[in-house]
């Protein structure tokens, strides 16, 4: 049975998997939701022997049902190639009574590989599909580390455009570097004077304006994104969850049908909520525990059932990824539970208007968050015992798991996902090891000193970035983001 996919905000058309893909985000403004979540057709015993790739495509093909099993193939086994540093692609590494789902083994060492390694191809095979002859431009904004991921997916690739917005003073160094330095004729990076947020909603409004639209149809361009709003962004995440069950199976961990918990670091919510879709397919999932940092707009609202960014600082912390007050996907997540498009819509509509919303989400849901301090000190105290290194993202995850735990005396077993390379934010990581030692430490030289003091050598894709030719320089005030875009299109 195909599955069909509708807006989260009310509009009735309905399309297929490859229509959203290319479409990126419905007509109204909502997100493109699957009508009903397919159930796995196959054993967790069965799952057991699947390589990433065998998953991968079993799990995919209930989603998108409109890509044939030679065309998911074919992009499948283009993304989950070589271009990871490991064959298990996401392994779970064990370190004392944690298990790390390791994200972060692709090209630019962060979990956005994980699924923008195959949206280029996914979004490619949709555009045959449906007869899209004009140029594609992928509108992206990032808080650090999608964007970088986009590019390197998309460049070079005939018939794209990527554009990619990031805070200018948002991002690590490292983050940074990556993405003014890629190469590639149809990549472009733009630094804004604002954070995320500016960044994110200005995109967004440009996807909905159905004026721009218009006029860049008839140059020849159609827009979408490499954004988590965008499903073929999202359902390849889905993924890794099962992937990660069946590696506690088959370390004895948990025997198959045991229930295990998820701690997800999280900003926009696209990656906890690829759990949520991966526990409704039949994974044995209990708790999906939201971890953020002082950013906890996600926090408080599991805790009291109101998302609100009225008087709320944005506050810039040392995992920069998860500076987001507005999480996108959140939308989603309130479509499937309010099971209203109605109730959807004026959510979002009073989101935008007062700055706020309610709604209860019943269970399998736990918010934690961790301060900086706190970050500091599960990377400093994990490394003290286990010599295990987390980046800052990860760390939040670890410390907020903990204080779930205390909180809750809760015995079922938890991974801990872990979405960048400790590498991406070496600095930090440093400070948090030893913070009189490298309190002035430079973020480049700490790429090196990490090196010593981890014994893992410093990922292939960032040695010697530092020395890379810097060719992308500008940047816009935050109310620029439509104009640029118009002059960059004429």
């Amino acid at each position: 049975m195909d599955i069909m996919f509708k807006s989260t905000r009310g509009d009735r058309a309905k399309v297929t998997a490859s229509q959203a893909i290319v479409k990126g985000i419905a007509e109204d403004g909502g997100l493109y939701v699957p009508e009903s979540i397919p159930k796995i057709d196959f054993s967790l015993e069965d799952m057991l022997s699947f390589g990433y790739r065998e998953l991968a495509y079993r799990v995919l093909r209930l989603v998108l049902t409109d890509y044939t099993e030679d065309e998911l193939k074919y992009c499948i086994n283009s993304a989950y190639d070589s271009k990871f540093d490991t064959s298990a692609i996401a392994p779970v590494a064990m370190a004392g009574n944690d298990n790390f789902l390791e994200l972060f083994h692709g090209r630019t060492i962060a979990f956005k590989d994980m699924a923008l390694s195959i949206l280029p191809y996914l979004l490619k095979t949709a555009a045959k599909k449906n007869g899209v002859d004009e140029e594609i431009v992928i509108l992206t904004a990032t808080s650090g580390d999608t964007g970088k991921a986009a590019l390197e997916g998309f460049a070079g690739v005939e018939g794209t455009q990527i554009i990619v917005f990031f805070p200018e003073d948002g991002v690590s160094a490292v983050q940074k570097a990556q993405m003014v330095t890629q190469t590639g004729k149809n990549t472009c990076v733009v630094g804004i004077k604002g954070n995320f947020d500016d960044a994110q909603t200005a995109v967004k409004k440009i996807f909905t304006d159905n004026e721009l639209k218009a006029e860049l149809k008839k140059r020849g361009y159609v827009f979408s994104s490499a954004n988590s709003i965008n499903i073929g962004r999202l359902a390849p995440q889905i993924v890794y969850y099962f992937y990660a069950y069946a590696q506690l199976v088959n370390s004895e961990k948990i025997k198959a049908g045991d229930k295990v918990n998820f701690t997800v670091p999280t900003g926009n919510f696209g990656d906890i909520l690829a759990g949520y879709y991966a526990r409704e397919m039949g994974l044995p999932v209990n708790k999906l525990i939201c971890a953020s940092n002082d950013n906890k707009v996600l926090y408080d609202f599991f805790k009291t059932g109101e998302y609100t960014i009225k008087d709320r600082e944005f506050i810039v912390t040392v995992s920069p990824s998860m500076d987001i007050l507005i999480s996108s996907n959140l939308e989603r997540l309130l479509y499937h539970e309010s099971h209203s498009e109605e109730k959807t819509k004026a959510m979002m509509t009073s989101l935008g208007a007062d700055g706020s919303y309610k709604f209860v989400i019943d269970d399998g849901f736990a918010g934690e968050y961790a301060t900086v301090a706190e970050t500091f000190e599960a990377i400093r105290y994990t490394f003290d015992k286990t010599h295990y290194v987390m980046d800052t993202h990860t760390a939040v995850a670890k410390a907020s798991y903990d204080k779930y735990i205390a909180e809750t005396g809760d015995k079922t077993p938890n991974v801990i996902v872990s979405t960048a390379s400790p590498y991406k934010f070496a600095k930090d990581v440093l400070k948090a090891i030893d913070s009189e030692k490298y309190a002035d430490i430079e973020p480049f030289e700490a790429l090196y000193e990490l090196e010593k003091v981890s014994g893992t050598p410093i990922p292939e894709p960032i040695k010697g970035i530092e020395k890379r030719e810097i060719l992308h320089k500008t940047v816009i005030e935050r109310g620029e983001l439509k104009k640029f875009v118009e002059n960059k299109l004429r």
